[in-house]
This record gives structure tokens, sequence and C-alpha cells, in this order.
């Protein structure tokens, strides 16, 4: 097993009576991107935490690059952890702070400086090694952070909301950087966070944790497109759910019949069944055919480049539709009658919770 592989068997930690991880079973493969996604209170950071080896785990091992490290203290862990405060020196340079940690490793002045050098590059801070913390935005603090930690060239990095207290532009430019710079270096990264924007964007997979548990992991198309909970399609990514009959000849919504390309297995009984709103097409008030429901706009929002329709269905479901606002869209107006186009293969059954 290599350096940066990460092996988490029957991991659990409590507070008193609280459960915060409940032994969960993870497998992060070297040089992935791994990502602990969910809400508040989930797991997520405690998780990450008893990898860091900041917290003692109760039950279960923590193993990194085939040694088991479950009792073994932070310091003598090979990985480096980046947080979302940046946790800078003021009174020190940028080159000072990126070069903290090395005064504990055996190396000359002159690599310490060469290293400096090449982590200033790799996070686009060239220029700037010699201005205090105070004089850079909250996007260069955090690349000076992210620095200080690769600098040490760790096969393992923890990063704990780390663009949690930036704007969102600014979140959006560093998500695409951090994703290069773990690929260049091909790095494990165990990333922590509550933006499903953040996972989507960066992950080769992504686990998605519910009190203590992870709910589902995969790649984020998997889980996009395939959600195996209601949690988990509402989590990843804006989902419509309705309730629905399943019945030996398929599914039931109201007095209407819908169809769903997906594999069956579920008993016959309630069930909810999920689809995107992009997924969700509005034709002309008549339109038949497979999968159509009657409906109502309710409401019209605007958002620049596509707009959310709200439809009332005829069963008393809401639906919001994803329309773009391109040259071929049918402009919508609250009260429309109009005809709604579950197309089956977008249609996914979930189990009632």
């Amino acid at each position: 097993m290599t350096a940066g592989a990460i092996e988490l068997s029957g991991l659990t930690k409590r507070y008193g009576d609280v459960l915060a991880v409940d032994a969960i079973d993870v497998q992060i493969q070297p040089g992935e991107f791994f990502t602990l996604l969910g809400p508040s209170g989930c797991g997520k950071t405690t998780t990450l935490r008893l990898i860091a080896g900041f917290e003692r785990p109760d039950a279960g091992r923590i193993v990194l690059g085939g040694t088991d490290v479950s009792s073994t203290p932070p310091h003598k862990r090979r990985v480096n952890t980046v947080f979302q405060s940046y946790a800078l020196f003021g009174n020190r340079s940028v080159a000072d702070n990126i070069a903290f940690g090395l005064r504990y490793q055996r190396c000359t002045k002159a690599e310490a400086r060469r290293r400096v050098a090449e982590a200033c590059a790799l996070v686009r801070l060239e220029g700037l090694e010699d201005r205090r913390p105070g004089q850079l935005s909250g996007g260069q603090q955090q690349r000076v952070a992210l620095a200080r930690a690769l600098v040490l060239e760790p096969p393992i990095l923890l990063l704990d909301e780390p663009l949690g207290a930036l704007d969102a532009r600014l979140r959006l430019d560093l998500q695409v950087e951090l994703k290069r710079i773990q690929e260049q270096l091909e790095v494990t990264f165990v990333y922590v966070t509550h933006d499903q924007d953040e996972a989507l964007t960066m992950s080769d997979r992504v686990a998605v944790m519910r009190n203590g548990v992870v709910e589902q992991r995969g790649e984020p198309r998997e889980l996009y497109e395939e959600p195996a909970t209601a949690f988990v399609a509402n989590f990843l990514g804006a989902s419509n759910l309705f309730a629905v009959d399943v019945t030996a000849d398929g599914l039931r919504t109201g007095n209407f019949s819908l169809r769903t390309e997906q594999p069956r297995s579920m008993a016959n009984g309630n069930a909810v069944a999920m689809i995107r709103p992009e997924n969700v097409r509005l034709q002309p008030q008549g339109t038949t055919g497979e999968n159509r429901v009657p409906g109502m706009i309710e409401e019209v929002v605007y958002l620049g480049f596509h707009q959310e329709v709200r439809v009332r269905l005829a069963t008393g479901a809401l639906l919001k539709a994803d329309v773009p606002n391109d040259d071929e869209h049918v402009e919508h107006e609250q009260g429309d009658a109009v005809s709604v186009h579950l197309p089956a293969r977008h249609v996914r059954l979930l189990e009632a919770e």
C-alpha cells in the first residue's frame, strides 16, 4: 500500500451520548481527491480530525499508507491539515510563513529557499514573498496556508472547509486551482465541505454523510444522477421529490401513470420519485403521451441564464423546472396551464423515508 492510501475500518467516535461517527468504513486511493460532504453535525469534520490525530477513536482503525496510526500522535502522522481559518503569523513574511514547518525537517537553507519558491509558484504567489499576511487578500492568505502545508511534501493533505470564508466568485476560482494543484502533485486530498458545488467541481469521489454514517459514496456524476436516498438527492443538487405508488403495472401519482427506466428493485407500496429540475419539460396544455401530467404555473423566478418555473401538478405536488434563457425558450407566466413531461429515463425511484 503506497503512502497516500487511507483506510478507515469501523471508525467510531462518541462525545458523551452523541455518536458523532458511527462505525464508518472508507477506503481512499493514493492520489485521489476525496470529499466528505454533508450538513453541519453529520460527522465529516470529526472524521477528518480522527485522520489527523486531533481526536482519538473510541473504536475502529485508521490505516495510512499501510500503517495503523489509530494511536499515533498527530505530529508523527504523515499528513498536513489546512483549516478555514488561515492561522498565519501576522508578523512574518509570506516566505517565512511558508517555511515555518521546514525548521523541523533536516534541510539546508538553500533547500528550504528552493522548496518555498516552488510552493509559491505552485499556488501562484510569486512576487509576494516579502509581504505580510495583512497586506494580502483573503484568497491570497488561503494560498499561503495551502503552500505552508504543501511545502512539507505530505502524501496526504486534509482540508477542512478551506474556502468557507471567501466570497462566491473567489471560491469558484480557488476550486479550480485546488484541483489543478492536486492533480499536479498527485497528493491524496481529503476535503470536508457542506457545499455541493465544491464537491461536484473538484472531487474524484464523494462520501455523503448523515448522522455519523456514510449515506452513499461514489463519483460526483453517479451520486447526482443515481442518488440512493431522498437525502442524497436533496443534498447533492436541486431535486423534485413527489409521492408515488409502486404497483405491478408501474408507478402512479394521483390518477396518472408513470414509467421509469430504472431497474425494478422495490416492492409494491409507497415510494418517492425524484427528477432533477433541468430534466422537467414544460409543454403546451393538452399535450399527451407517456409521463405527462397537467399542471399550472405558480411562479416564474428569473435567475439570469435560466428561469426557475414552479408548477403545481394536478396531483397537488409542486415541481420546479429549470428553463434556459435562450432563443428557443417559451415565456411562461403565472396562471398558465401546461402539460408537464417527466421523461422516463430521468425519473428515479427512491424508498420513502
